[in-house]
């Protein structure tokens, strides 16, 4: 069986680049990145140079999921400012007016490192506490963007933004779910009764902040583009903070790469106190309250997104389907780990 998730017909999309996107000629080779798990992802090789193609996935979708509409359109907001993004060239319609029958984005290629081990061991120590800091600001300069001056204010729906996400993605979770997690379901009803008061932050959050999904140079420790925008939205901000912080949480085995079990005693790698810290610095705000529950809710959207990959590998429509195929055992230690951090902290 095809999947068709991992092809692309350069007869049929040659002709259509060539008409659509600047300066664009010659296409030889479409190579398919291993990341993408969500959006399909491909470099383009053509004799104008290297491109990549970002699209949706074939079949049938969730209807707020994959909206590579809203990545290309915030990628091109943020060009002005000081949160490092690629160029983005075009943007195709969807479904039958596609060449590829699904919507897909071409922007720039750039040629630097994604670091995908946060314990950076392949790095000196200086270098690495000089990626973290990097993450940290980029961060924070996100976070600080006037969303009015750069055309977003209609981004995000209005009202207290965690009452709306875990409305959606439990809902999501629910239209994925393969078979009972009864920590998952103890885990939705304490997020529930739990809901933090709304305290009137907004600020455009990217969804999916992460090491992986930021990009740096080749020859210094420089962040050159944040990547994968598809969850990106108005909101608050320290929804980031905390997704980004289980990463200190998650074992560094198996399915996860985190950071829990692993030395930061001379090695460069930042402790979660210290990160949050210099976050709040950036951005002038004080203490954080309510952080369990924070850290509790990535917990449960991460597990909802990647039963959603678990769920489209049962469908055939994964992106890496021996890769989403593991998500499924995945989301239990997710939501058991969401549980132990409520019943330790909260």
């Amino acid at each position: 069986m095809t999947n068709a998730a991992a092809t692309l017909d350069q007869a049929v999309l040659a002709p259509y680049l060539e008409a659509n996107v600047p300066g664009f000629h010659g296409l030889t080779r479409i190579e398919k990145f291993s990341g993408g798990q969500s959006n399909p992802t491909f470099r383009l090789h053509a004799a104008s140079g290297s491109y990549v193609l970002r699209s949706k996935p074939p079949g049938k979708l969730l209807k707020s999921a994959h909206q590579v509409d809203r990545e290309y359109r915030v990628m091109s907001a943020l060009a002005p400012t000081k949160v490092p993004v690629p160029t983005m060239l075009h943007l195709s319609a969807d479904g039958e007016d596609s060449p590829i029958g699904r919507q897909f984005y071409i922007m720039e290629y750039l040629d630097g490192r994604v670091l995908w081990d946060p314990a950076l061991a392949d790095l000196d120590v200086a270098e690495r506490a000089a990626v973290y800091d990097q993450l940290n600001e980029t961060l924070a300069d996100l976070h600080n963007v006037d969303v009015a001056a750069v055309g977003l204010t209609d981004f995000g729906r209005p009202g207290n933004y965690y009452e709306r996400q875990l409305k959606t993605w439990t809902k999501n979770y629910r239209a994925s779910e393969t078979e009972p997690i009864p920590a998952m379901d103890r885990l939705i009803d304490w997020l529930e009764a739990n809901k933090p008061e709304d305290d009137g932050q907004v600020s455009l959050v990217h969804g999916d902040y992460r090491l992986d999904n930021v990009m740096f140079a080749k020859d210094a420790p420089r962040a050159i583009a944040v990547l994968d925008w598809e969850l990106s939205t108005l909101g608050h901000p320290l929804a980031d903070l905390a997704y980004q912080c289980t990463n200190w949480r998650l074992p560094h085995s198996g399915h996860f790469r985190g950071l829990s079990g692993v030395s930061r005693d001379g090695t460069g790698l930042p402790v979660e106190e210290e990160y949050i810290a210099r976050y709040c610095e950036r951005r002038g705000i004080g203490k954080i309250d309510n952080w369990p529950f924070y850290i509790a809710f990535s917990f449960f959207r991460l597990g909802a997104i990647l039963q959603g990959v678990y769920k489209r590998a049962l469908d055939g429509n994964a992106s890496q389907p021996e890769r989403a195929m593991t998500y499924g055992k995945a989301v239990p230690q997710l939501a058991q780990m969401a549980v132990d951090t409520i019943d330790k902290d909260a």
